[in-house]
């Protein structure tokens, strides 16, 4: 074609895209777009903003080692225990010494619907505990209305009626709020119901979740040894769904204080650089019901977690449960790319039951589904 011919053509097909329909002028101003700017216009970019959409929690997660520093490390304290040995024994293994007498223990918790890991948590303990403390609100962290479940299940727990102090508080249910300060609000409130129960400068208090268990021994050497760090916290064994799950070792949460008036508030924080080995048990999500973890998505501090309606979906959380993945489908909390690709993926499967709370292994038949192998969930 010559130059006239196609400086012709080209002005001609000008001039109808400007006379032409209004389809017909979107298809002139595609034709006039080039290849490239097409594809990144309509391909890329709005791939990129649904994987942003989809996946960028875990983007954030995967990149954490480079925008957060790990916090201080803890003094690990060595932990050392046979029922063979004696107390004088112990208490001198760690470098402490016998008292004359023990401390009075008292054990705090906040209670929503953990029913069964409170039964587990307060037959394990029950020997050592001068008084159990309770309290529960008719609200979830979330300002969700709930029921007193422990009042309703009250009965279950006749074994310690003696030593029980319980105390209920009213849900503030104020929508839209951040629930750790609904959290925080409780916590107060149980500060006050501790000096209700009679709690003294010396005795020693247990802070941790429900699901969150100190070992009785570890509970029983605090309590006749005296040089222990005035607050030490508990390195629990890290649970999920099961004691099947063994996630790692590294729940620190829970802790014991040698309580002094005026001073020792009760916290779910770090507020000790020191942490006692092998202290006990962490399980969480470790509910008999599929609609139990439904609850709990909804109901405590991190719902944010909750991103997609789907996460809910009975079934998915139960494929979840029995195959050791993330109900909220997120990336390790870890502050090294080592370990955070290192705990990538489901959790291995664990077949042992050694070294398990007492109760559990005795009524193994009532919590089955708790030992390794039981990961089907009744519907609730």
């Amino acid at each position: 074609m010559k130059v006239d011919d196609y400086s012709t053509s080209k002005r001609n097909d000008e001039n109808s895209c400007k006379v032409g329909s209004r389809m017909s002028r979107i298809r002139c101003m595609i034709r006039g777009l080039e290849l490239k700017t097409f594809i990144i216009g309509f391909v890329i970019i709005p791939a990129i903003v649904t994987g942003i959409y989809l996946h960028g929690q875990k983007v954030t997660y995967f990149l954490r080692p480079l925008w957060q520093s790990p916090p201080k490390p803890f003094i690990h304290m060595p932990h050392y225990y046979n029922t063979n040995v004696t107390m004088a024994s112990l208490c001198n293994l760690h470098g402490w010494k016998l008292r004359d007498y023990p401390r009075r223990v008292y054990d705090a918790v906040l209670f929503s619907n953990e029913v069964d890991m409170l039964t587990i948590r307060w037959k394990e303990l029950y020997p050592y505990i001068t008084q159990f403390v309770l309290l529960e609100s008719n609200s979830t962290f979330t300002s969700i209305p709930k029921k007193l479940n422990f009042a309703i299940n009250r009965e279950k727990f006749e074994f310690i009626k003696s030593r029980l102090t319980y105390g209920t508080i009213g849900g503030r249910f104020k929508s839209g709020e951040n629930p750790f300060i609904e959290e925080a609000y409780q916590r107060v409130a149980l500060d006050h119901l501790l000096r209700i129960a009679g709690i003294e400068d010396d005795d020693l208090l247990i802070m941790s979740d429900v699901d969150e268990i100190p070992s009785a021994h570890t509970i029983d050497l605090l309590r006749w040894c005296d040089g222990p760090p005035p607050i030490v916290h508990l390195n629990l064994n890290n649970y999920l769904y099961s004691f099947e799950f063994n996630l790692d070792h590294k729940s620190w949460r829970a802790s014991v204080h040698q309580y002094q008036k005026g001073t020792t508030r009760y916290v779910h924080y770090r507020q000790s650089d020191y942490l006692l080995a092998d202290s006990g048990w962490h399980c969480s999500f470790c509910f008999r019901t599929i609609s139990d973890f439904v609850f709990k998505m909804k109901a405590y501090s991190h719902t944010d977690r909750v991103r997609f309606s789907h996460y809910l979906d009975p079934k998915r959380i139960q494929k979840v449960i029995c195959s050791g993945a993330d109900l909220y489908d997120m990336l390790p909390e870890e502050y090294t790319f080592r370990e955070l690709i290192g705990k990538m993926g489901p959790i291995p499967h664990s077949y042992s039951a050694v070294h398990l709370p007492s109760y559990l292994l005795k009524n193994a038949d009532k919590y089955r589904y708790l030992l390794p192998g039981n990961c089907i969930r009744e519907d609730g």
